[in-house]
C-alpha cells in the first residue's frame, strides 16, 4: 500500500468521498484543487488528509492520478501536464468500476433518489456488517475488512459504463442532463446498456413505463405499490413522525417497515432497499430494525428551525424531485403554508422542461424564484430568463435576490422549501441571517 493517490479536483462530492474511503482503507491520499471553500474539505481536513493548490509540481512519477470529470486538458494545467509528460492518469468512474470487482457491489442508478436511496442501503448494510460506500452527497467510508460495497450509480455521460455490481437498483427513467442526453429514448438506451452488466439481481421500480422495457442479464424484481410488482408496499400509513407500512414478496408478508422520512418516493426508496437486501439474503428483522434509525443524507430534506421557522434545504433541480420535496413537506406539515424558493440550474435545463417546472412548482402555496445557475459547461445565450418560468406560474411569483430575500418574511405559519443544485443555499443564508437578526432586534 506505499503507493501514493492523488486526486485532481478533490473537492468534488464524489472525489472527496473516494478519497475518504480509500483514506479510511489504509491508502495514502493527497489532492489539489481550487482555493475557494468546499463544504466538502471539512472531512478531509479533519481526516489529515494533505490538499494542494492546483500545480504542475503535484505530478511525480510516484504517484497513482485520479482526475475529477470536469477537469481537462484546456482547463487544468495537472491534467494538461499529464498529458504532455505521459503520465496516465483514470477519471472516478472508470477507478471506480476497477475497484470495485473486489467487493460484493451493491450500486444505485436511476434519474432522481439516487443519494437517498444510496444512504438508506448504505445505513442500514453498515449496522448489519462491515460495509464500505460511496454516498453522491460527499461522504464514503472505508474498511479495508469490508466484504460488501454500496455505492451511487451515474448516468451522467454514462459514467456508470464502467460499473458491473453484483445487484442494482434503479428507481426511475425521467429526461435530464439536456446538456448531454438528446431525448429520453437516449436516457432509456443508457440504462438499458448499464442494466445488462449487472450480475446477480435488478431491482427496478415497476410503474415506471421505461423502466418495464429493460432487458437483463440477472433476474429483474420489480418493486412498487402496485400488484404486478413482486415487491409490494402496501398498508401505508404516513404521519408527521415517517412511514409506516408492510412488504410482501410473492403473496407473504416479509415485514413491517418504520423509515422516519416523508413522501411516497422515500417509501418506494426503502422497499427498494428492502427486496435487496431480501434476496441477498439479509436477516429481514436487521433490516427493518435499521431503517428506523436512517437520518437522511446532506441536502435532500435537511430541516433547521431558527426561532421557530422551519427551513428545509433540499438539492430537487428536476419538476419530479420538486412534487417528492414538497409532498414529503406537506406530509410533515399539513397545517402550514409551503413556500418554495427555486433556483432554476442549467439554462439548458430550464428550456428543456420550463412547463413542467410551473406544473411542479404550482404544488406549493407560494413561490419565489432565484436567478438562474448556470453551470461551467454552459453560456448564456440570453435564450431563457428566470421571468419566463415566473409568467407560466398559477399564482404570482417574485424573483428574489441573495442581497434581498425580505419578501419571504410576508408569510405566517410557513414552512420555507428551498431547491436547487447551484448555489441557492446563498440565499438560504441570507434568510436565516435575517431571521436570527429579526428575533434579536424584538427582544
Amino acid at each position: 500500500m506505499s503507493k501514493t493517490y492523488h486526486f485532481i479536483g478533490i473537492k468534488g462530492s464524489g472525489m472527496s468521498a473516494l478519497a475518504l474511503m480509500l483514506h479510511q482503507m489504509g491508502y495514502k491520499i493527497q489532492g489539489s484543487d481550487v482555493e475557494k471553500y468546499y463544504f466538502t474539505q471539512r472531512g478531509l481536513e479533519q481526516a489529515g488528509v494533505k490538499l494542494l493548490p492546483f500545480d504542475e509540481k503535484n505530478i511525480t512519477a510516484d504517484i497513482e492520478l485520479i482526475a475529477g470529470n470536469a477537469f481537462r486538458q484546456d482547463n487544468n494545467i495537472e491534467v494538461a501536464y499529464a498529458i504532455q509528460n505521459g503520465f496516465t492518469f483514470k477519471r472516478y468512474h472508470e477507478f471506480l468500476g476497477e475497484f470495485m470487482e473486489q467487493f460484493v457491489s451493491f450500486g444505485v442508478a436511476g434519474a432522481h433518489g439516487k443519494t437517498s436511496t444510496t444512504g438508506l442501503l448504505a445505513h442500514v448494510l453498515r449496522n448489519i456488517t462491515d460495509t464500505s460506500f460511496l454516498i453522491g452527497d460527499g461522504t464514503g467510508r472505508g474498511s479495508k475488512n469490508s466484504q460488501y460495497f454500496v455505492f451511487e450509480s451515474d448516468e451522467y455521460e454514462r459514467h456508470f459504463m464502467p460499473y458491473h455490481p453484483a445487484y442494482s437498483i434503479i428507481t426511475n427513467i425521467d429526461f435530464d442532463h439536456p446538456d448531454y442526453f438528446t431525448s429520453i429514448d437516449d436516457v432509456f438506451s443508457a440504462f438499458n446498456d448499464y442494466a445488462k452488466q449487472v450480475q446477480k439481481g435488478l431491482f427496478i421500480y415497476g410503474e415506471d413505463d421505461y423502466l418495464r422495457k429493460i432487458t437483463a442479464n440477472a433476474p429483474i424484481y420489480y418493486y412498487g405499490f402496485e400488484e404486478s410488482n413482486d415487491f409490494i408496499a402496501f398498508d401505508i400509513v404516513r404521519t408527521t413522525s415517517g412511514s409506516d407500512f408492510k412488504v410482501k414478496y410473492k403473496d407473504q408478508i416479509i415485514g413491517d417497515f418504520h423509515v422516519p422520512a416523508f413522501g411516497r418516493h422515500n417509501i418506494l426508496n426503502a422497499t427498494a432497499v428492502i427486496g435487496n437486501l431480501y434476496i441477498a439474503g439479509f436477516d429481514i428483522n436487521l433490516v427493518a430494525q435499521h431503517l428506523k434509525t436512517f437520518s437522511g443524507v446532506k441536502r435532500r430534506f435537511t430541516e433547521k428551525i431558527i426561532n421557530d421557522t422551519i427551513v428545509i434545504d433540499d438539492f430537487a433541480h428536476h419538476p419530479t424531485e420538486i412534487i417528492a420535496t414538497l409532498d414529503a413537506a406537506r406530509q410533515k406539515y399539513p397545517s402550514r403554508e409551503i413556500v418554495a424558493i427555486f433556483q432554476p440550474h442549467t439554462f439548458t435545463r430550464t428550456i428543456a422542461l420550463l412547463d413542467e417546472f410551473a406544473e411542479a412548482l404550482n404544488e406549493a402555496d407560494s413561490v419565489y424564484l432565484a436567478q438562474i445557475y448556470g453551470s461551467a459547461r454552459e453560456s448564456d445565450h440570453g435564450d431563457i430568463k428566470v421571468e419566463d418560468l415566473a409568467a407560466k406560474l398559477d399564482k404570482p411569483a417574485k424573483i428574489v435576490t441573495i442581497e434581498n430575500v425580505s419578501p419571504l418574511l410576508d408569510h405566517d405559519n410557513a414552512v420555507y422549501v428551498f431547491m436547487g443544485a447551484g448555489d441557492i443555499q446563498l440565499y438560504e443564508r441570507s434568510f436565516e441571517e435575517l431571521v436570527a437578526n429579526l428575533a434579536t432586534s424584538t427582544q
